[in-house]
């Protein structure tokens, strides 16, 4: 696993526009590489707001949006549509004003699909599987950047400290009594995480500054999921000054003045 960079913005604004002009040049990099891209979406303030950068930005259009594969960190175990759903936030802050390629959106299903949460969880694994390549050596796409927020408990994606899901090899699991409404969820595991080319880790906040704090540590990631959070080729802690309060002086780079 590759060790972190850290780049540390003025505010979550700052921030937010920061990764999205990020996130057009690493997909344009990977598109002009390979012909396709792959990215993995996260829900939450900043993420939304990342989103709605992105399609703001007339830099937008120098990505082939058709080539685009998206998915998802995790989400909610709620029906299509809930306000509350990383899909439903993400369609309307980006992938509704963008040519993606519907049958490329790669969701995670809801209650509403007739599944109970154990089974939408097999069936994205199934969805992961095939879209994997013999390079890949695994059950899931080495994606080109995996985006993921970080909760003050430092949890990633849906898994949560010392919850059983962070000890589970399976690429996809169900989650069952989250702390964090609601109760149920959908999440990819660490392995698949870290198989990612480029793991990106966004927070914005003082009230996350202890959570960075710790998953920049030699924490154990049972206990400080954030601490795993580490892509193969790449790992980036990109944060705002006040999630940044508590790392040590001179740990981070200081990207805006």
């Amino acid at each position: 696993m590759s060790v972190p960079t850290i780049v540390v913005h003025r505010d979550a604004d700052v921030l937010a526009k920061a990764v999205a002009a990020r996130i057009i040049t690493r997909l344009v990099d990977a598109q002009s590489a390979t012909g396709s891209a792959s990215l993995v979406l996260t829900g939450g303030t900043v993420g939304i707001a990342t989103l709605a950068a992105i399609a703001a930005t007339p830099a937008r259009d120098a990505v082939d949006w058709p080539r685009l594969d998206i998915w998802w960190g995790d989400e909610r175990f709620l029906p299509s549509g809930d306000p509350e759903r990383n899909e439903t936030g993400a369609r309307r802050a980006l992938l509704d004003h963008v040519d993606v390629d519907p049958e490329r959106v790669h969701v995670m299903l809801g209650p509403d699909s007739g599944l109970t949460a154990e089974e939408a969880a097999d069936a994205y694994a199934g969805e992961l599987r095939k879209a994997a390549r013999p390079e890949d050596h695994g059950p899931a796409p080495s994606f080109d950047v995996m985006l993921l927020g970080m909760g003050p408990d430092a949890h990633v994606a849906s898994l949560f400290p010392g919850m059983p899901a962070l000890y589970d090899t399976r690429p996809v699991v169900a989650v069952h009594g989250s702390p964090k409404p609601p109760p149920t969820r959908i999440s990819l595991t660490l392995p698949v995480i870290q198989a990612s080319r480029e793991v990106w880790v966004v927070a914005a906040g003082e009230e996350k500054s202890g959570a960075v704090r710790l998953a920049l540590s030699d924490s154990g990631p049972f206990q400080v999921p954030a601490a795993g959070a580490r892509g193969r080729g790449r790992t980036l802690f990109l944060l705002d000054r006040a999630a940044a309060g508590k790392i040590p002086p001179g740990m981070g780079r200081i990207a805006s003045p």
